[in-house]
């Protein structure tokens, strides 16, 4: 009986840390002004450390919820970067200047696989006799004496399909 109320006090002394942790904070609380400068976000961005950016991202929140006249350039350049800018899961997955270099290395594969496929099929043997246009023609002959399909099929009257024959 006492390990269930010992379990107990420790979840709710669990939730009330957990509820502190995550209660809201209230808009006096946070700073108007940042200890780092909103101008020029874009140099500073990825200088920053982790816990700075969040700190910008944090005090940019509060900034964009006042109105939007009365925010300075500068502020709307850096929210816009914050939220939009060429960092994190945006940013470029090739360097600048390596499209060239893609480009090349992909032709090279596909130069690379071209080669393979006619080397290998250097080595096959060759087609067997059923895969000409004598043999074809033969199999539409044999097909209309075993009146093979006489509805739709070749043997029905007035049939003008190829019939078996796929060569040219």
């Amino acid at each position: 009986m006492q390990a269930i109320r010992l379990a107990r006090q420790r979840v709710v002394a669990l939730r009330r840390l957990t509820t502190a942790a995550h209660a809201p904070v209230s808009p006096t609380a946070a700073p108007t002004q940042s200890v780092i400068p909103l101008s020029n976000m874009e140099a500073q961005w990825e200088q920053m450390s982790k816990s700075d950016q969040a700190l910008v991202h944090r005090q940019l929140e509060e900034l964009q919820k006042k109105d939007w006249k009365q925010l300075s350039i500068d502020e709307k350049k850096a929210a816009y970067y914050v939220a939009f800018g060429p960092h994190g899961p945006r940013a470029p997955v090739s360097p600048p200047g390596q499209g060239l270099k893609i480009f090349f290395a992909t032709s090279g594969l596909i130069g690379i696989a071209t080669m393979t496929f006619f080397a290998i099929r250097s080595f096959a043997p060759p087609p067997p006799k059923t895969l000409n246009r004598e043999w074809e023609e033969a199999s539409n002959e044999r097909a209309r004496e075993a009146k093979l399909n006489p509805i739709t099929g070749i043997s029905s009257e007035g049939y003008s399909g190829k019939g078996f024959v796929t060569h040219k």
